[in-house]
């Protein structure tokens, strides 16, 4: 598991859930919102989701997604 992928797994049931004590709708918010991201970012860097790297989502991806996202969703 790279190293992306262990700080999402804990950032969803502990950060938010524990910590922030957010809703389970909100955490399942931000799990399909991590869920578009990750999914634009390997489709973009030709990379299966599951081999991205922290260093993969910088601020041109972030911006090239949320551009993405306001063009296709209408967000």
């Amino acid at each position: 598991m790279t190293q992306l992928a262990q700080h999402l797994t804990a950032f969803l049931p502990e950060h938010l859930s524990r910590e922030r004590r957010a809703s389970v709708h909100t955490c399942d918010a931000y799990a399909y919102s991590f869920q578009l991201l990750v999914t634009f970012a390997a489709r973009r860097l030709s990379k299966r989701p599951c081999l991205l790297q922290i260093e993969d989502i910088d601020v041109p991806m972030i911006l090239a997604f949320l551009e993405h996202i306001e063009e296709t969703r209408g967000n």
